[in-house]
């Protein structure tokens, strides 16, 4: 742990520095003897000699040409002299008060003020010396501070302060990533990344290798140049780099791919290559990118790009760094990102991410681990069982479950318990999943029917059905934009066949079967429905191959580049066919559903009363409708919305 608790220096404004400075130099120049504060009058010879014989001189300095003329303070209250009185501040002034111009009589001129000087009338008479090197001085002071200024500025500007980094102008095509080393308290490690054991097995090899690397050298093996992290939003890539940063004994520099993209055009390309120079001075060392896409994108895909595209700059630079001509082996990159399919290919190639790591969403057993990690600091009950909360959160990332567990600790307070419990827990999934309950939302008895019949018709057809998933509880409170929804336990399955995908079709389009089978008429309640199982039908068409008219055939585009292409990869004659296709298909499941729920019709009303008495039921209520189920497996839970 670093023990540096050096104070934050304050920073000070440059116009502080300039205005004192300026102050320093008036202050300097009105103290100092040699200023000329005053506005000298200028007098010709026959004055200045009237004023000589009045007794109003008080001292005269002269040259060659010119002489300035000191009144004393009797004669500065005179009339005739107030014009010259005061200096430029309003104050009486010092002098000299009058320049003479003396001309060819200079030996006139000494002759009356020797006279003056012997009758008293004159102080005191000088010559000025040649070397006024204090007007020099005077005179030089201006241009001193100026220079003075200018260096400042220039080293500002080139980051010599304490501030550094990219703020500064000259300092911009420096790079911006953050340094993490033994300086750093770095509080991640490895044993708080649960689950993702295979990642995490290749990332500790990298840095193992970084720290012992004569274990894997001594039988030829060589460090490899890069790994990508690659998977959904929220599975822990960012924190399997952060735990990197505290596990390796390494220099780690992190930074984000957007933090080379500039207004400037080549700056991009100048931070990689000063990122690179301060890994290799630091060699060995790791380079983290986060969201490498925003720099790593192919290149000459998009057809609105011009030849001289920064970011294809940036990355030629970066693809140079990696592995290019003189590359230093002892810097090992790190990136995440969810888009690897729009990656240039030459960014993935061996050489340069030499193993890509796939980050999946964590299975059952997984998020097992994961809730035991985010509930170490959670006060909980002692009969919370993980096994459960871990089967209740289907499809739920890392992040995702970090928040379940915020959240159940939130509704926990709200209610004022002293611990966590399974029923915190599951209004903490209720609401994330469908959103925040509306208690004061006013739903009339005819439409508060509707929505009844209309989930209890997914619960019909649902548990009607071998491949569906089976239920586990349906709601009519409204949560955020639905009015309704229905909780499933699908089996996690790895591969997906077509008869499983018709029954999950038709229980979805369950919902509006029963409003068609009980109220003969439809309404608006089942866009979330019709959404969900026309995806499914267009995958099933045109993804899986699925499809017996369109025959072994997908149009999907693995490379994610077919958003540039403004041509569709099939002609209109097979559009035709494609959509026909996805209508027959999702027609013939809504039919499939009515006869299901007009079988059971009897049974539909009764479930829908209950639901309407209760708000809530539970798989018990259905079980004590239409008995038991008798296929089906309980795996991880779904919602399908009203």
């Amino acid at each position: 742990m670093s023990t540096d608790n050096k104070p934050n220096k304050q920073k000070v404004s440059p116009w502080v520095i300039y205005g004192a400075i300026a102050a320093l130099l008036l202050t300097i120049s009105y103290f100092s003897g040699e200023a000329n504060w005053s506005d000298p009058k200028t007098s010709s010879l026959s004055d200045f000699y009237k004023y000589l014989d009045a007794g109003a001189v008080k001292k005269v300095t002269y040259n060659k040409t010119t002489a300035e003329v000191y009144l004393n303070e009797a004669a500065l209250k005179d009339k005739v002299h107030e014009k010259t009185r005061n200096d430029i501040f309003g104050k009486t002034s010092k002098g000299p008060h009058y320049t003479v111009n003396i001309g060819n009589e200079n030996e006139l001129f000494l002759k009356k003020l020797d006279e003056a000087n012997k009758a008293g009338k004159l102080e005191q008479y000088s010559a000025q010396s040649d070397g006024a090197w204090g007007e020099i001085l005077i005179g030089l002071l201006p241009i001193i501070a100026l220079v003075a200024i200018w260096i400042f500025m220039m080293r500002r500007m080139a980051g010599g302060g304490a501030g550094g980094g990219g703020g500064q102008i000259f300092n911009i095509g420096k790079s911006k990533a953050k340094l993490f080393d033994e300086k750093n308290d770095i509080k991640v490690t490895f044993k708080d990344v649960a689950g993702l054991e295979g990642a995490k097995e290749e990332i500790q090899e990298i840095v193992e290798f970084l720290k012992t690397p004569e274990k894997y050298t001594s039988i030829g093996g060589k460090i490899p140049k890069g790994a990508l992290l690659v998977g959904p939003p929220g599975t822990g890539k960012t924190l399997l780099a952060k735990a990197v940063a505290g596990e390796a004994k390494v220099p780690f520099f992190s930074l984000s791919g957007s933090d080379f993209v500039e207004m400037f055009v080549g700056v991009g390309a100048s931070r990689v290559r000063d990122l690179f120079k301060q890994a290799k001075e630091k060699a060995p060392a790791i380079i983290f990118i986060d969201e490498i896409d925003a720099v790593g994108r192919a290149r000459g895909k998009n057809n609105f790009s011009g030849s001289n595209d920064e970011r294809e700059n940036t990355l030629n630079q970066l693809l140079t760094e990696m592995d290019g001509f003189g590359t230093n082996t002892n810097v090992i990159v790190l990136a995440a990102t969810n888009r690897a399919d729009v990656l240039d290919k030459a960014l993935m190639r061996a050489g340069r991410f030499d193993r890509q790591i796939y980050v999946d969403l964590p299975d059952i057993r997984e998020r097992r681990e994961i809730f035991e990690v985010h509930l170490k600091p959670l006060t909980k009950s002692e009969d919370l069982d993980t096994e459960f909360l871990a089967k209740q959160t289907p499809g739920f990332s890392g992040a995702d479950i970090a928040n379940v567990c915020n959240e159940a600790a939130l509704v926990a307070a709200r209610k004022d318990k002293k611990a966590v419990d399974k029923q915190d827990f599951l209004d903490a999934v209720d609401r994330i999943v469908g959103g925040l309950e509306k208690k004061n939302k006013i739903v009339s008895p005819e439409e508060k029917r509707a929505i009844a019949i209309h989930e209890a018709g997914h619960a019909t057809v649902s548990w009607m059905l071998e491949h569906a998933a089976p239920l586990v509880k349906v709601t009519i409170v409204p949560r955020g934009q639905s009015l309704g929804a229905a909780w499933y336990l699908p089996e996690e399955r790895l591969i997906v066949r077509p008869d499983q995908m018709l029954d999950e079709m038709c229980a979805t389009m369950g919902g509006r079967a029963a409003e068609k089978v009980i109220f003969d008429r439809i309404s608006t309640g089942a866009l979330s429905d019709l959404e969900k199982v026309t995806k499914q039908a267009r995958a099933m068409v045109t993804i899986y191959g699925l499809n017996e008219k369109m025959g072994n055939v997908t149009y999907y585009d693995s490379s994610g580049q077919s958003e540039y292409n403004f041509s569709k990869p099939y002609s209109e004659e097979t559009a035709k066919v494609i959509d026909s296709e996805i209508s027959l298909l999702i027609e013939s499941q809504y039919q499939r559903a009515i006869v299901i729920l007009q079988e059971n019709k009897d049974k539909l009303t009764k479930l829908a009363d209950i639901l309407i008495e209760r708000e809530v039921i539970f798989k018990d209520d259905l079980e004590e409708i239409f008995g038991h189920r008798p296929f089906g497996k309980i795996g991880p839970e779904v919602v399908t919305e009203a």
